[in-house]
């Protein structure tokens, strides 16, 4: 079996080192024995429609706005989604795939809608320090980040939280942090999340591809236990 993995705009959106996620995917497929294909989506590159998993990071305001706008003209990672890929978008990235959020110049402005959730500026202090949450679906274990925005992202009643907040902000609403929805998952964790926590990094490859065989990590696994005995109390 075959895996496409993409990484978009990660010379923008790469400012706290989210590109890491696609190592950390891609090491884990092919201890799977899966062949994967990375493709590197620069600014005025089309979006392939037909990969298996997309990948958002986080970046400042005037990238994140550039970045956007290149994604909506391109429409190939709304194309993409409709039909049933893996999208993992990390902060500014997260906020990229909901349904509005503040462009450059403050003012609203649509997202991708590939989620209902808008996100918001207001004079709340900047969310930053390590974000600890509790998923309540897919087997997870706790997870950890390190968070580092200005923006609050509220989810619709139907938008599913990807876990809640046992530290830290996260969203910013009702205790929730992130978003799951179908394949789609989006976060303000950093670290990258996926070596943070690789649990979450194999639901994201079986959102992608189905079912997988095990695989022992036990360096990841020692430091995402680290982190949880760390910050979380075990």
């Amino acid at each position: 079996m075959s895996l496409t993995i993409v990484r978009l705009y990660h010379d923008l959106l790469g400012t706290y080192g989210d590109q890491g996620n696609a190592e950390i995917l891609i090491h884990r497929a092919k201890a799977r024995n899966l062949d994967v294909e990375l493709v590197e989506v620069t600014p005025g590159m089309a979006v392939p429609r037909s990969a298996d998993i997309y990948l958002l990071g986080g970046g400042e305001d005037g990238p994140q706005s550039a970045a956007l706008e290149m994604l909506k003209s391109d429409g190939g990672l709304n194309y993409a989604a409709a039909g049933g890929a893996t999208v993992l978008a990390i902060c500014a990235g997260f906020q990229i795939i909901g349904s509005a959020l503040p462009d450059a110049n403050g003012q609203m402005t649509s997202g991708l809608g590939l989620v209902d959730a808008e996100t918001i500026y207001d004079s709340s202090p900047r969310s930053v320090g390590e974000l600890v949450i509790e998923p309540n679906r897919g087997g997870l274990p706790i997870l950890t980040g390190f968070e580092n925005h200005q923006g609050l992202t509220q989810l619709g009643k139907d938008m599913p939280p990807l876990g809640l907040v046992r530290s830290g902000v996260g969203n910013g609403f009702n205790k929730q942090e992130g978003v799951w929805h179908g394949n789609v998952f989006g976060s303000y964790m950093h670290g990258p999340v996926l070596a943070r926590n690789p649990e979450l990094a194999d639901a994201v490859l079986q959102s992608a591809i189905g079912p997988m065989p095990e695989f022992e990590d036990l360096f990841a696994e020692a430091f995402a236990q680290e982190r949880r005995n760390t910050l979380a109390g075990g």
